[in-house]
């Protein structure tokens, strides 16, 4: 980024970890959209209650040539949640804008098959394995059909790959095709 992060804190105690933490998930934006001009977030807690826990507001403005993209996420509990869907937010739009600008169109993933190795049910995660012996993390929220608490380790499954993140995860899990289409 050709500035730094600016970062506003309202009604919070600075912290270092935090304002780390901001920085981090904004230097990750610039993979996706390295012409980030500025880059503005302001975090905050709008109104004390007494009968809730802190509610956290996430504003975040970034600047890129001939645009200014806004996004907010309100009123979660916790901040690095609130923080972490913000910043998932801007990396689709950002996505988004890059093949915008190249004229690309999106190209949808081809579906992968494969068999739940592990599963964690209390954790709601677990692992699927390739032929190619790719292993692919996924959680509860991947899971189309079946429910997550039917599925058991031998289970073949299709799913669509996403390689974007810190390990590669897979999208979309299920025992039926016919869900895999866009």
């Amino acid at each position: 980024m050709e500035r730094p992060v600016q970062i506003t804190l309202r009604n919070i105690d600075h912290s270092d970890a935090l304002e780390e933490h901001i920085r981090e998930r904004a230097s990750r934006l610039e993979k996706f959209y390295p012409r980030i001009t500025r880059c503005h977030v302001v975090l905050e807690i709008p109104h004390k209650h007494k009968h809730q826990g802190n509610l956290f507001n996430v504003r975040l403005d970034i600047t890129v040539p001939g645009n200014e993209l806004v996004f907010n996420r309100e009123a979660r509990e916790d901040v690095y949640v609130a923080l972490r869907d913000v910043f998932e937010a801007a990396r689709r739009k950002l996505e988004d804008h890059t093949q915008r600008r190249r004229g690309d169109t999106k190209a949808h993933a081809e579906a992968l098959s494969g068999k739940i190795t592990r599963l964690f049910p209390l954790e709601r995660y677990g692992f699927i394995e390739t032929e190619g012996a790719d292993e692919f993390y996924f959680g509860e929220a991947n899971v189309i059909t079946p429910a997550f608490d039917q599925l058991k380790e031998g289970d073949e499954v299709h799913f669509i790959a996403d390689l974007s993140g810190d390990m590669p995860q897979a999208k979309r899990i299920s025992i039926g095709k016919h869900h895999l289409l866009p």
